[in-house]
This record gives structure tokens, C-alpha cells and sequence, in this order.
């Protein structure tokens, strides 16, 4: 009686040629989803937020169009959710800030806004609001539990600085570090937060591979570097071995004239008008000093930490460009549809994601980690939050120029370390299952 229970009610239809038709039914949607998945494969493991048509007026660099429409990515906050901590608005958060110039003596001056006077406080008072899910504010008592034992390096230039220093004002609701550095030199300095056995560094790298001053001044009066795209800078490579976080960044250095060498040979420049020197733009030279960081990463056998790329974040010049009178006067965010992505922000962003995916690809044959920390987006919506003039006193004899590059403390940066700590609890979710899917398959092969 089973049996005939399969049959089509009308008693006209037999079990075969109802099976044979089921079967041309299922490889007919075998093939047409064997002919989809390689089409949309692309999409996979980039950023959600460049999908959707946030901007309110076309991009004038039409190139990128067709990029933006292949980024796609999320983070799983828990298990059955699915969520882009990266894509999202800010919010008004009254709660902040959670500490200010007075408390905290690791805010570099010249991000010191409200010790130099800014008159405004409502930028310290927001907090960002992914899209279908919330980003808790950073626990520094629950951050030193996982960090325990542990130790974080941050490499790149002065906007990793300034994370870190964010991080160490975080921290200090509950403890304060000792000075633990090897060298008298500000550039590389290591803390120890003692309680915890916990270690953080910053090894500054503003081109991330080998480089020099060339001229103090050169074309636009910033100095001209010479970048040996093809070599290490060993003083942060020789050094990262021991870490079991690393999180590298750069960007804004590139903007400034440079001579590039591959081979021991100039192969070009970008900007620096020297005779004979082809100018092959800022972004021959991006591309390839993270490609050669990334290098440097996958060689070294004794390295078992977590490479973590925090993405880059755009400046805010308005009225000008940085050295001739651009400045940053906002006071509130934008939302996400007032503004896109686009030009040399744009370019920095996709070389980085490139580069990026390439690395985690080759590292992973050799067991190393990547994770993507994307803070472009969150970045791109604070306009606001830069020191502009409020680095140093206004009576102040020196040469500054308007800072739409950094960011105040307390400030928006503060939320790449809420960032930081969400992508550190989702690593002790992927490593106990890890060790759950790893028991089972132990216990399957007895």
C-alpha cells in the first residue's frame, strides 16, 4: 500500500515515467545552478555596503561602477545570524565618551581636540549601528580576558598609532600598561598590561616596505622617498614573529612624491618630475608595497598569529586640497546616502581588497590567517571627526596643516576597536569549533 501511495492520484501516471521526469527536472536545475555559481562566485568575501546605491548623484569615475557592483561580504555574529558588522549608520549614543583628554595620557597631542580648544562635543557622541544587528561598545574588562596571555602589534603609519592609543584609552577603565619597549625610538614602542600578560606594540611603517627621504622638500615641498617596492622593511618584519595578532594598515603616505625602485632599478615615480622617471601614480606604488607586505607576511615559518588588514580610511579635506587650505569643519555624520566611495578613496580601497584576497589565498597553504577589519565605510560617514586646526594652540608659531586625516580622542576611531573585539570573539567561536569538528573527526576514525 506504500507503494501505491507514490503513484499520481488519477491512477493514469505509472512510477517510471513520473521518476524519469523528476530526474530530467533535477538535472535540468543542475546545470543551470553549475552555469550561476561561477557567475556569482566573485561576489563572495567582499563588502556588502558597495552594493547597495547609497550615493545620490552618479560617480564621475564610471570605472568603478562596475567594480562596486562586485563586493560582497558579512561576518556571522552567531550561530544562525548573519550580519555585515561593517555595513550600518551611526547613531546617537549619549553614553559617550568613555573617557576623555583628562583620563587618558595616551592621546598623541595633535589628536588632543579638546585639550587644543574645539568648541563642539557632539562628535564624540555617536556610536555605529550595523545593519541588522547590533556592535556592542568595547568591554576592556572582557577584551583582556581574551587577550589574556596574548600580544597585538599594529603596523603602518600614524593612523595606526592613533588606533592604538585609541585601544590604550579604552583599556584604561581597567588597567593602564607599563612601558615595555626595546628601544628609546616613539616610532616602535611596545606596552605591557601586566595583570593580563598582555602585550601591544606599534612598529611604524608609513610605505610598509623599504624606503628612504630622497629630499627634504621635493616637488610639493613634503619631501621625495624613494620605495623599494620589491624589499622587506625589516624593522617591523623581523619582529612580528612572536605576535598573535597583527593588524596593517596604510595609505595616506602614498599621496606624497616618491621614486620607485624594483630590481635595485628606478622602474618610475609617482609625481616626482624627475627627467626620464615615467610616472606610473600612487597606486603602482600601493599596490605593490602591500603586495610585498603581504609577501613578507607568508614567508616567515615561526609567524602563527592572525593577520588582520583594517581597510583604509578616507580623509575629509573640503574647499582644497590638504596643503593648499582643504579643512574638515562638520559636526555631524553623514548618512550612508549623502556620500559614496569613489575616486583615489575608491582605488586605495579595491587595491587593498585585491591584495588582500591574494594573500589570504597563498597564506593559506601555509596555515597563516587573514581577517578583514573594513572600517572604510564607518570611516567614509564621519567627516566630523578629524582635529582640523584643534592639533596645537592657535598662537602657536609652527607649520600645520589642517589634520582631516587623523582622528580625535576620544572620537569615531574608537569604534574600529569595538571592531577589534567583535572579530576576537568571533576567533574563539571559529577556533571551539574547530576543536569540536576536529574531536569528531578523531572519534569517526577510531
Amino acid at each position: 500500500m506504500k507503494l501505491h501511495a507514490m503513484e499520481a492520484p488519477s491512477g493514469k501516471s505509472h512510477g517510471q515515467p513520473k521518476t524519469a521526469k523528476i530526474v530530467l527536472i533535477v538535472i535540468f536545475v543542475t546545470l543551470v545552478f553549475l552555469t550561476i555559481i561561477p557567475v556569482f562566485y566573485p561576489l563572495l568575501g567582499y563588502p556588502l555596503y558597495l552594493l547597495k546605491a547609497s550615493s545620490p548623484k552618479p560617480s564621475p569615475v564610471t570605472a568603478y561602477d562596475s567594480r562596486e557592483s562586485e563586493l560582497r561580504s558579512s561576518i556571522r555574529l552567531s550561530e544562525g545570524e548573519d550580519c555585515d558588522i561593517f555595513s550600518g549608520e551611526w547613531v546617537p549614543n549619549n553614553n559617550a565618551p568613555y573617557y576623555t583628554n583628562t583620563t587618558c595620557w595616551a592621546i598623541h597631542e595633535h589628536q588632543n581636540c579638546m585639550k587644543y580648544g574645539r568648541p563642539d562635543t557632539e562628535f564624540m557622541k555617536w556610536k555605529w549601528k550595523p545593519e541588522g544587528c547590533e556592535l556592542p561598545v568595547l568591554n576592556p574588562a572582557q577584551f583582556l580576558e581574551i587577550v589574556r596571555g596574548k600580544s597585538l602589534a599594529f603596523v603602518g603609519d600614524s593612523v595606526g598609532r592613533n588606533q592604538m592609543q585609541s585601544l590604550i584609552c579604552l583599556l584604561s577603565r581597567v588597567e593602564y600598561p607599563i612601558d615595555a619597549s626595546y628601544t628609546p625610538d616613539e616610532r616602535f614602542k611596545r606596552w605591557k598590561y601586566t595583570s593580563y600578560n598582555f602585550t601591544v606594540a606599534y612598529f611604524w611603517t608609513p610605505h610598509l616596505v623599504k624606503s628612504e627621504e630622497r629630499e627634504d622638500n621635493g616637488p610639493t615641498q613634503t619631501g621625495l622617498f624613494n620605495l623599494y617596492l620589491d624589499e622587506f622593511d625589516e624593522r617591523w618584519t623581523t619582529e612580528i614573529e612572536e605576535f598573535d595578532y597583527l593588524i596593517i594598515s596604510g595609505g595616506h603616505w602614498f599621496y606624497r612624491p616618491s621614486v620607485f625602485y624594483e630590481n635595485h632599478q628606478i622602474v618610475g615615480c609617482h609625481f616626482c618630475l624627475i627627467e626620464n622617471v615615467t610616472d606610473l601614480t600612487k597606486f603602482y606604488g600601493y599596490r605593490k608595497a602591500f603586495r610585498t607586505a603581504f609577501k613578507a607576511i607568508n614567508s616567515l615559518e615561526n609567524f602563527k598569529g592572525i593577520t588582520i588588514l583594517r581597510t583604509f580610511a578616507p580623509p575629509h579635506f573640503e574647499n582644497g586640497l590638504w596643503n593648499q587650505g582643504g579643512n574638515c569643519v562638520r559636526t555631524k555624520p553623514f548618512r550612508s546616502n549623502e556620500t559614496a566611495l569613489v575616486g583615489d578613496n575608491m582605488e586605495f580601497y579595491m587595491i587593498q581588497i585585491e591584495e588582500f584576497k591574494t594573500a589570504e589565498r597563498e597564506g593559506r597553504k601555509k596555515g597563516k590567517k587573514y581577517r578583514l577589519m573594513d572600517t572604510t565605510q564607518a570611516s567614509l560617514l564621519r567627516p566630523d571627526g578629524h582635529p582640523s586646526r584643534y592639533g596645537h594652540w592657535a598662537h602657536e608659531n609652527v607649520t600645520l596643516y589642517n589634520d582631516c586625516v587623523h582622528w580625535c580622542l576620544p572620537g569615531p576611531i574608537d569604534t574600529w576597536n569595538d571592531f577589534l573585539l567583535q572579530m576576537l570573539k568571533m576567533e574563539g567561536v571559529k577556533s571551539h569549533k574547530e576543536r569540536l569538528f576536529s574531536g569528531e573527526r578523531r572519534m569517526r576514525f577510531k
